[in-house]
């Protein structure tokens, strides 16, 4: 190749390509956003020696909520120094559109506890295009790739109702989920423990996901229970699977609590005997023994009937309050009770900014702190921030969270919001180290990944079932999403008493082309795009 044709050259690295086969040495030619030539003595207007260090594709966290914080944080430090080129946004059933503008305070508040103080949102948009439209606005440094949230889906046409939906909904519901998969979404997700996506009824999401059958996409799901009934939750998804025909992506897959401590082996082989059978069933998992999400899912799904608002309203009557906490004492069939499963020990306020200084400390100790019961500081804080709080939940353990990471049927997932030091509070530390962690953890420190496959379960493996096309494998033709890291160097530095800490070994990171992050430093550069499933430009 001619001296100076290429944009930029990565010279001499240890090539692991995605797939999984065992690293080759190669440089690398980047021309026009995308994987030129890979040969040897390449030369190009920049040059960055790679002797020495691992060159593989740019990182695809296939679960997070990247979306939520997009805005006031377009430059995604906290993903990119992670390595994490290609953010899956949408999960979990809470996607910021689309949205009926009757409704639109309803998933307003819905959405409040994982939105950012940094930004006016301003809420001008309606559909999941609309959004993202907004979003490329100002630039943003990594690629999103959105999916459409089942429980957005329902607050639009619905809100927060219990009831069955009528033909009339249905039809409402399944043309919203139409029009977001024409418009470029790579699938629908769901959030079962979460009001109103735990209103659904088995029937209901399957009537819902006919639609994915006749015009594309993945369903990732966040179960109705990941503890008691994880079995049970794991064959009603698997039946959705199968009586549709469409290929499924169980988040975040774990088991809640000691008592159900171990079922991720027979959890694991339903999927694998799905596969048998011809099911596309995948899962994720992060590597962390606690996870995090609103504190409002502490209380069950009726206490959240008509909306937050009317949350806010039975939490400061006496008697619905006390009716709530009854029905957490004696527990709801199905309904996944972290108080009974976990302990008040082992739930931790997270973020908080009406309280900051509650931050990192568990809802015993607030309690003890308030000379008060744990349901009245539960509640009381709930009320004094209007639901406004997420929390840590502690309960996983570790030769499970192994098991999972283990199995080829996982890939690597964050499940987490992006930030940066400024956002303040104490955010789950995967919002920094999930896939430096990864690799220290489970490849360099234990062992029970080579390399080669470790890379596969967060490039590829994910890229291919999200559908993104052309990114994911350090290939001739693809998109130059693209990480350089030290193997001796690359971990995590975020802890749950001091998250908001950079990790370290990830050198460079190339995003369509561009140098977002060079020397662990982010250069501001902004070349990220939105992807969409018809096109994945």
């Amino acid at each position: 190749m001619m001296s100076g044709f290429f944009d930029l050259v990565i010279r001499g690295a240890r090539i692991l390509d995605g797939t999984g086969n065992p690293f080759f040495v190669r440089d690398v030619g980047i021309k026009d956003k995308q994987i030129a030539f890979i040969g040897k003595n390449l030369e190009g207007k920049r040059v960055v020696e790679a002797e020495g260090l691992f060159l593989c594709p740019g990182f695809v966290d296939i679960h997070n909520h990247v979306d939520h914080g997009v805005l006031a944080f377009p430059d995604a430090e906290s993903y990119l120094m992670q390595g994490v080129t290609t953010s899956v946004v949408g999960n979990c059933g809470l996607s910021m559109a689309p949205i009926d503008p009757a409704r639109a305070e309803l998933t307003r508040h819905y959405l409040a506890p994982f939105l950012r103080k940094e930004v006016e949102y301003g809420w001008e948009w309606r559909t999941l295009a609309e959004f993202f439209e907004k979003v490329e606005q100002g630039g943003i440094a990594q690629n999103l790739a959105p999916l459409v949230g089942q429980g957005t889906i329902r607050i639009a046409v619905k809100g927060f109702d219990e009831g069955v939906p009528s033909s009339e909904e249905m039809a409402k519901m399944k043309n919203l989920l139409a029009q977001s998969l024409d418009e470029g979404a790579f699938g629908l997700t769901s959030g079962l423990i979460y009001p109103p996506g735990s209103y659904s009824t088995p029937e209901e999401l399957l009537e819902l996901t006919t639609v994915l059958k006749t015009h594309g996409g993945f369903y990732a799901t966040h179960m109705r229970n990941e503890g008691d009934c994880l079995l049970e939750s794991v064959a009603e998804t698997l039946a959705l699977g199968e009586k549709n025909g469409i290929p499924i992506q169980i988040s975040h897959h774990k088991a809640v609590g000691k008592a159900n401590w171990g079922k991720v082996n027979e959890s694991l082989k339903l999927m694998e005997a799905a596969r048998e059978r011809g099911l596309e069933v995948n899962c994720d998992v992060y590597p962390y023994q606690a996870g995090m999400t609103t504190l409002t899912a502490l209380l069950p799904p009726t206490a959240l009937e008509g909306g937050v608002g009317e949350m806010l309203k039975r939490l400061a009557d006496p008697d619905e309050s006390r009716k709530i906490e009854q029905n957490i004492e004696k527990g709801i069939p199905g309904w996944e009770n972290w108080i009974q499963s976990l302990g008040w020990g082992n739930l931790v306020i997270s973020e908080c900014e009406a309280r900051a200084d509650y931050e990192g400390l568990s809802l015993e100790n607030i309690s003890r702190q308030n000379s008060s019961t744990p349901y009245r500081a539960l509640f009381d804080l709930l009320l004094e921030t209007q639901g406004n709080v997420t929390m840590l939940l502690f309960g996983v353990n570790e030769e499970d969270l192994r098991t999972v990471v283990k199995s080829p049927l996982s890939c690597i997932a964050s499940d987490s919001w992006v930030t940066a030091p400024r956002g303040g509070g104490k955010p789950h530390p995967r919002a920094y180290g999930t896939f430096p962690r990864f690799l220290k953890t489970y490849v360099r420190e234990n062992g029970d990944l080579s390399w080669e496959d470790a890379i596969r379960k967060i490039t590829s493996l994910p890229a291919t079932k999200a559908g993104i096309a052309r990114r994911g494998l350090v290939q001739e033709g693809f998109f130059a999403d693209l990480v350089l890291f030290d193997p001796q160097f690359i971990g995590d530095k975020a802890t749950f008493s001091d998250p908001h800490q950079f990790p370290v070994g990830i050198k460079h990171v190339i995003v369509n082309g561009e140098l977002v992050l060079e020397d662990e430093q982010p250069t501001g550069l902004r070349p990220g795009k939105v992807l969409k499933r018809s096109a994945c430009r």
